[in-house]
C-alpha cells in the first residue's frame, strides 16, 4: 500500500477525483467537484491510498475544511474515506500519518480534524478541543494533534 500526496499537477489527480465522485460516500462527490474546479490553494493537498494501481482511499489537508473561518485553527484534515473492501487495515491511520508528515514539512506544528464521532480520532493521538460551528450550520467536534 502506498500513500501519495497530490496537487492538481499530479498524474493521478483526475483518477482520484473520479474515484471520489463514484465512491459510496456522498462527501466524495463534493470532493470531486472541488478537485475538478481546482479549489485548492498552493499548499493544500489530496492524499490518496493505493493498493498497486487501485485507489482505495483518500483524505485532504486544507486551510479550513468544514470549520467556519472565524476560528483560528488550521490546517484541517477532511474527506477521510476508505473503500469498504479495504477497511480494517488501518489505512485511515496511515493517511493521517502522511498528512502529519507533510504538514510538519511545510511549517505546521499541529493538525486538526472535525468529526461527529467521539472515540475515533483519539486512537490516532488527537485530543478533543470542543464543539465548533461548521460551514453547514451545525456543530461538530474539533480535535487537534501535535506533530
Amino acid at each position: 500500500m502506498d500513500i501519495q500526496i497530490l496537487s492538481n499537477s499530479h498524474k493521478k489527480w483526475r483518477d482520484v477525483a473520479t474515484f471520489a465522485e463514484k465512491c459510496s460516500w456522498r462527501g466524495g462527490k463534493y470532493l470531486a467537484e472541488l478537485m475538478k474546479s481546482n479549489s485548492f490553494n498552493d499548499w493544500e493537498r489530496v492524499f490518496a491510498a493505493f493498493d498497486g494501481d487501485k485507489i482505495i482511499g483518500f483524505c485532504t489537508l486544507t486551510e479550513k475544511d468544514e470549520l467556519e473561518s472565524k476560528y483560528p485553527y488550521k490546517p484541517l484534515i477532511g474527506f477521510v474515506f476508505v473503500d469498504e473492501a479495504f477497511r480494517g487495515r488501518r489505512i485511515s491511520e496511515k493517511m493521517i500519518c502522511k498528512v502529519g508528515e507533510y504538514s510538519k514539512s511545510i511549517g505546521f506544528a499541529k493538525i486538526y480534524i472535525m468529526s461527529s464521532e467521539k472515540d475515533l480520532y483519539e486512537k490516532y493521538d488527537f485530543v478533543f478541543v470542543g464543539d465548533y460551528d461548521t460551514i453547514y450550520g451545525d456543530k461538530e467536534h474539533l480535535f487537534v494533534k501535535e506533530i
